[in-house]
C-alpha cells in the first residue's frame, strides 16, 4: 500500500473519531472531585490542533493556571501534567497523592505539547473481570476520572452488553430461561464477548441485567464528557450454541476453550439469519446506548476457534458490511493476539475502518513481522499483567523503545496510537503511567530520566534515597529482558502444592528474571525513610507491595529446602523447612491485612456492595471466590485453576497455607514409608469458595507492623 493511500485511510479514522470543540464543563467537575483545591484556579479555552494532532498549552497568570487544549480529553491530560510536574501530585489505582497545596506552583514559561498519536487506548476485556466486575458507579467515576487524567481518549466498554443479548435473543424467540443460560455471571462476561464460553457463572437475575444498563448508560455519558470514545461489543457471528436447534442456520461449532469449556457457535455471516441478527442486535444496542457508536470490538475465533469451512475473507467483509449498515461510520477494533486476526480475515476488510490492538508488545513485535497486519492502522499496547495477580513487574525501557521504533520504522504510518490492555490493572502502576505518557512524547524516553519525576510525583516530594532506590527497581523488576514472559513472576506461596511447581497458573512462571539480592537491597533502601513518609498513602502501599515481593522470592529458596529434604528422604529437615514455609505464610498474611489494597476482604466487600438483593450479593461473592480459585468449570481437571489467583491477606491465611499443611501432613507420611491418598485440591478449593467467611482483616499497629518488615528483610 502506498504513503498516501495510508494518511488517507490514517486521516480517515481520525475524522471518525474527531468532534468539534468540547465543552471544558467536565474537566472543570473533574477537578472539583480530585482536586478542589486547585480547581478555582483553573482557566481553560479551546486551541486548534496542530496538522490533526491533539495539543494542551499550559502557562501561569496572576495567580491561575491558564489551559488550552484541543479537547476535553487534552485539557484533562494538560491538568495532570500539571499535578504531576509542577504540584508533584498523582492519582493512581494503588493509592493517591493528591493533598492541596498551600501555595499554587507557577509555570515559569508557556509550555506547549503535542501527541504524536490519534489514540491513546486503554483496557483489555479481561480488565472488565478481573479489576472492575464488581465496579459500582462510585468505582467507574473514580476510574474514569484517571483515564481522563491520563489522557485515554478510546477504551474498551462493554458494561451492559447482557440487555442488548437479552432483547435480540427475545426477539429471535428464545425463552428467557435460554437467555439466562447464555448470559454468564459478573465475574465472566470478558470470556463471553471473547466467544470462549456461555453461561458459567450465572444465572444472573433480571436485577442485576437491568442495573448495568444504569451504569452502562452513566459511563457512556461521563465518557462523552470526558472525550474518551467507548469501543463498544459489536456483532461478529458468535451465537448461543442453542439456536441450531431453533434455526436452520450455517453454524461453525467452535469446540472446547481452556478449562473445558464449550464455546458458543459461529453463524457464518454468509447465512441470510446472519443479517437477521446482526440487525436485531445493533437496533436494541442503539435503543439502550445512543447512535452515536463510532467504535466496536468483537473477535471471531479469537484464541482457538474453529474456523474449517469458513471463508476468512468473506466473513470479515460481512461481518464489517453489517457493523457499517447500522452504523456508518464506525471502526471494527481487532485484537492482535496470538494467530488473530489472520491475513486471510483482513483481506477482506476496509482497512479504513479497521483498527488493531497490537497486544503482547512487551513480548512480541507483530506489528513488524506481520507488516503491519498487511497494512492496517494499529495501536502498539502491552498486556504486562495476567490476572490481576500481585506481581512487580513491566518492561518499562522496552515501551518506550519499541514504540519510538515502530514510530519512526518502515511500518511507522500505520501506527496510529498507543495504549495499555492489562488484564488486571490494579497493580504495577509505574509502568502503567509511564505507557499511557507515552502517548505525548515524540522523543524516544530514557526511563532512568523520567523515573526522577515520577519518583517527585508519587510521593510528594524528591528524595534521594528514594530515587536510588527506584533506579534499582528499574534495574531489577522493571528491567527489560529479551525473555518471553507472560506477566511477573508468581508467587510459591499461592501455589496448588507438589513436589515440582513450575508455574502457579497454567501459563505463568515461577522464574525471577531479575537479581533478587539487588532487588531486596533496593527495597531495604527505600523501606529506609519510612519515618520521613509515614503520611503518604502511595509510599505505604508501595512498601506493603515491595516488602511482600521481597518475602515470596525467599519462598522459593525455602520451597526448594522442602524439595531437596523431601529428594534425600529427610522427614527432620522437611518438616523444618515446611514449618518455616508456613510461618513465613502467615507473615505474609499478616503483612499484606495491613492495607485494603491487598487484602480479600476488598474484593468480597466490592462483590456483596456489587450485588442490590440478597440473591445478588450472594450470586456475586461466589463468582468473586471462583475467579480467583477454581476459576471454573466444576472439572478438577480443569486448567483454569489458580490462574487469576491473589497473594492477598485473608487468601493466605486461609486456603493457601491450608493447602501446604496439608501437603506438609501428606510428605511426612510418605517419607516414614507409608501409603497415602493423593489430595483432592480441588474438592478443598471449592468447599472453600462456598463458605460465607468475609475475611474481615486484623489490623497491626504501626510498630507491630514495622516489626514485621524488619523480620522480612533480614
Amino acid at each position: 500500500m502506498k504513503v498516501k493511500n495510508v494518511a488517507v485511510i490514517l486521516m480517515i479514522v481520525g475524522f471518525v473519531f474527531s468532534s468539534n470543540a468540547q465543552s471544558f464543563e467536565a474537566v472543570k467537575e473533574l477537578a472539583n472531585r480530585r482536586v478542589p483545591w486547585l480547581a478555582g484556579k483553573l482557566v481553560f479555552s479551546p486551541i486548534v490542533k496542530e496538522d490533526g494532532k491533539d495539543v494542551f498549552e499550559l502557562s501561569s497568570k496572576k495567580g491561575n493556571i491558564y489551559i488550552g487544549a484541543t479537547d476535553a480529553n487534552s485539557a484533562s491530560s494538560a491538568l495532570n501534567w500539571y499535578l504531576k510536574y509542577y504540584c508533584y501530585r498523582n492519582m493512581s489505582h494503588m493509592g493517591d497523592n493528591m493533598k492541596p497545596l498551600e501555595k499554587i506552583p507557577v509555570i515559569d514559561k508557556k509550555i506547549r505539547i503535542v501527541s504524536p498519536y490519534r489514540f491513546r487506548y486503554a483496557l483489555n476485556y479481561c480488565t472488565i473481570n478481573y479489576t472492575m466486575s464488581f465496579y459500582t458507579w462510585k468505582d467507574w467515576e473514580r476510574e474514569l476520572d484517571w483515564m481522563a487524567l491520563n489522557g485515554v481518549n478510546l477504551m474498551l466498554a462493554p458494561v451492559g452488553v447482557e440487555a442488548v443479548w437479552q432483547n435480540t435473543m427475545l426477539r429471535l424467540g428464545f425463552t428467557q430461561k435460554e437467555i439466562i443460560d447464555f448470559i454468564p455471571g459478573p465475574a465472566f462476561s470478558a470470556w463471553w464477548l471473547m466467544g470462549n464460553l456461555e453461561g458459567w457463572g450465572g444465572p444472573v437475575s433480571q436485577n442485576m441485567i437491568d442495573q448495568q444498563v444504569l451504569l452502562q448508560q452513566k459511563i457512556l455519558k461521563r465518557m462523552k464528557g470526558l472525550g474518551i470514545e467507548p469501543v463498544m461489543q459489536g456483532f461478529y457471528g458468535m451465537v448461543p450454541t442453542t439456536l441450531k436447534n431453533k434455526e436452520k442456520v450455517k453454524i461453525i461449532d467452535q469446540g472446547k476453550w481452556a478449562g473445558g469449556f464449550t464455546r458458543p457457535d459461529f453463524l457464518l455471516p454468509t447465512d441470510p439469519y446472519f443479517e437477521k441478527i446482526s440487525g436485531i442486535y445493533y437496533s436494541e444496542m442503539k435503543k439502550l446506548y445512543g447512535n452515536d457508536l463510532r467504535f466496536f470490538g468483537g473477535d471471531p475465533f479469537h484464541e482457538g476457534g474453529n474456523s474449517n469451512g469458513a471463508d476468512l475473507g468473506v466473513c470479515a467483509k460481512e461481518i464489517q458490511k453489517q457493523m457499517q449498515h447500522s452504523f456508518p461510520s464506525s471502526t471494527w477494533i481487532l485484537q492482535g493476539w496470538q494467530e488473530n486476526p489472520s491475513t486471510k480475515l483482513l483481506a477482506g476488510l476496509d482497512k479504513s475502518k479497521t483498527l488493531i490492538i497490537e497486544l503482547f508488545g512487551e513480548n512480541t513485535a507483530n506489528w513488524e513481522t506481520r507488516k503491519a497486519y498487511d497494512g492496517t492502522p494499529f495501536i502498539w499496547c502491552n498486556v504486562s499483567n495476567f490476572g490481576d495477580k500481585v506481581s512487580l513487574y513491566g518492561k518499562i525501557q522496552r515501551f518506550a523503545d519499541e514504540v519510538y521504533r515502530a514510530k519512526t520504522g518502515s511500518y511507522n504510518t500505520f501506527l496510529s496510537g498507543i495504549g495499555i490492555i492489562p488484564e488486571g490493572i490494579h497493580n504495577n502502576s509505574a509502568p502503567i503511567d509511564f505507557m499511557l505518557e507515552l502517548g505525548w512524547h515524540t522523543d524516544k524516553v530514557d526511563t532512568k530520566e523520567w523515573i526522577k519525576n515520577y519518583v517527585k510525583y508519587r510521593y510528594g516530594k524528591p528524595n534521594e534515597t528514594i530515587l536510588e532506590a527506584w533506579q534499582g527497581f528499574l534495574e531489577t523488576i522493571y528491567s527489560s529482558p529479551e525473555i518471553y514472559q507472560e506477566g511477573g513472576s508468581e508467587s510459591i506461596f499461592c501455589a496448588r502444592p507438589s513436589t515440582n511447581v513450575e508455574s502457579i497458573s497454567s501459563w505463568g512462571t515461577r522464574k525471577r528474571n531479575y537479581d533478587v539480592a539487588k532487588f531486596a537491597k533496593a527495597v531495604k533502601l527505600f523501606v529506609s525513610v519510612s519515618k520521613e513518609f509515614e503520611q503518604s498513602e502511595t509510599y505505604q502501599i508501595d512498601k506493603i507491595d515491595l516488602v511482600r515481593q521481597v518475602n515470596a522470592n525467599k519462598g522459593d529458596v525455602v520451597y526448594q529446602s522442602m524439595i531437596d529434604a523431601i529428594n534425600k528422604k529427610d522427614a527432620v529437615a522437611f518438616e523444618t523447612a515446611s514449618k518455616k514455609f508456613q510461618m513465613m505464610i502467615l507473615q505474609q498474611d499478616e503483612l499484606l491485612n495491613c492495607n485494603p489494597h491487598f487484602t480479600l476482604h476488598t474484593w468480597l466487600k466490592q462483590a456483596t456492595d456489587f450485588g442490590t438483593t440478597p440473591k445478588d450479593k450472594e450470586l456475586s461473592v461466589r463468582n468473586a471466590k471462583e475467579q480467583i480459585t477454581i476459576w471454573g468449570p466444576y472439572d478438577p481437571n480443569t486448567n483454569l485453576h489458580d490462574y487469576a489467583f491473589k497473594e492477598w491477606g485473608g487468601l493466605l491465611g486461609s486456603l493457601y497455607l491450608d493447602r501446604w499443611k496439608l501437603f506438609e501432613k501428606e510428605q511426612l507420611t510418605l517419607l516414614s514409608n507409608q501409603a497415602v491418598n493423593p489430595s483432592n485440591y480441588f474438592e478443598i478449593e471449592k468447599k472453600w469458595t462456598e463458605e460465607s467467611n468475609m475475611f474481615l482483616p486484623k489490623l497491626l499497629t504501626k510498630e507491630k507492623e514495622n516489626s514485621l518488615i524488619d523480620a522480612i528483610l533480614q
